[in-house]
């Protein structure tokens, strides 16, 4: 699986006094994509197994229009590449009724031990739970 599909359609109570998304609701719909995906590919098994787990490094968003109560929205998600301990997934943001890309953004991961809490190398049943997709053949 390697690009991962999260649709849902936004609740009321994540738009601000501006009348749209808070811009912390994009933030913890990345993390959620990005866990469903993992789970989906038999990367969390895989990472509880090697006694590890992913932390956040950091979050780049850009966003290009807004989103609203009602708006039905797609993230779709992917693996851009594996680096040591890290890993760099990426995202965007669609909302299905005219296919706007609303935000696009990614994630720097890395991986930790879950007894030392110190990095640690990917191991290779890590990394063969998700299929690494080009630059070239991102959406």
């Amino acid at each position: 699986m390697d690009i991962y599909q999260y649709s849902f359609t936004v609740p009321d109570k994540v738009v601000d006094e501006n009348g749209h998304v808070n811009n912390v609701e994009y933030v913890r719909w990345m993390q959620e994509a990005a866990t469903q995906h993992a789970e989906a590919a038999g990367c969390l098994q895989a990472t509880k197994a090697a006694g590890a787990s992913w932390i956040v490094r950091s979050h780049q968003i850009e966003y290009l229009r807004p989103l609203f109560a009602g708006d039905e929205v797609c993230i779709l998600t992917w693996v851009a590449n594996f680096r040591k301990v890290r890993s760099l997934r990426k995202y965007k943001f669609i909302r299905s009724v005219d296919d706007a890309v609303l935000a696009q953004g990614a994630t720097d991961w890395v991986l930790i031990d879950t007894q030392s809490k110190r990095p640690r190398l990917i191991s290779e049943e890590v990394k063969g739970a998700l299929v690494l997709v080009p630059e070239t053949q991102e959406p």
